[in-house]
């Protein structure tokens, strides 16, 4: 699988696979990464890379057409896919999705965001990644590769980990608790669930499920009742 990256500031992105898991991801050649400046398709001299509003208003926006020369630069097929604040909540059951694709291209706007037309012409999908508003869309993108990558087969050493994940089975990820002894008093005074050294598997998966029930309507209420069985 490959990933692209379209950006006016690579700098923010690439650091970000120097370490851990995505790291050893790319050495191993689980996935591809490319990092393009959208600032070397602009059709103006000086790389100028923003308009003002037609109608007046606050901000600038990205040139449509040095958009639309990156996105023409990347070579199909492709799945695009613009970070916006006007997009979609990105979920785990898009991820999923995603980690299926051959090529997915993450668009990140910047300043107040795209001419409409980029993202008629361009986008397949428009997402973003919580009700608020950053200063570009680099995060967002870093998200969802993160998120999409560990669906990849050999990213994470123990496949098993995504199963009992958040959001896997529609629940928050049950209590968890190191397996060790501490020299900490505080910790001490919060034992685990016995439940969880005894061994007996099935009630441990039984108990999991209840923590986590119990955990999404506590913190996701949204969630419970959507799922609620």
């Amino acid at each position: 699988m490959k990933f692209s990256v379209l950006t006016l500031f690579p700098q923010l992105v690439l650091p970000y696979f120097e370490d851990s898991i995505l790291k050893r991801a790319l050495e191993k050649n689980l996935f591809e990464l490319e990092v393009l400046n959208l600032r070397d398709f602009s059709a103006n001299k000086h790389q100028k890379a923003d308009h003002t509003l037609i109608g007046g208003g606050a901000g600038q926006i990205l040139d449509p057409e040095m958009v639309e020369n990156a996105l023409h630069s990347v070579k199909n097929p492709k799945h695009t896919i613009f970070l916006s604040a006007v997009g979609k909540p990105f979920k785990q059951t898009d991820a999923m999705r995603l980690a299926q694709k051959k090529h997915v291209v993450l668009v990140c706007g910047r300043y107040e965001g795209f001419d409409e037309r980029s993202i008629e012409l361009g986008a397949d999908e428009v997402f973003c990644i919580g009700d608020f508003i950053l200063t570009g869309g680099e995060l967002g993108a870093l998200c969802l590769i993160d998120s999409i990558a560990r669906h990849i087969q050999g990213v994470l050493g123990n496949a098993q980990s995504l199963e009992n994940e958040s959001f896997e089975n529609h629940y928050l990820e049950a209590p968890n608790f190191a397996n060790a002894v501490f020299k900490s008093k505080e910790i001490n005074k919060i034992p685990a669930p016995l439940e969880y050294s005894k061994g007996n598997h099935a009630r441990i998966k039984q108990l999991k499920l209840d923590l986590s029930k119990l955990r999404t309507k506590f913190y996701r209420l949204d969630l419970f009742k959507q799922h609620k069985s």
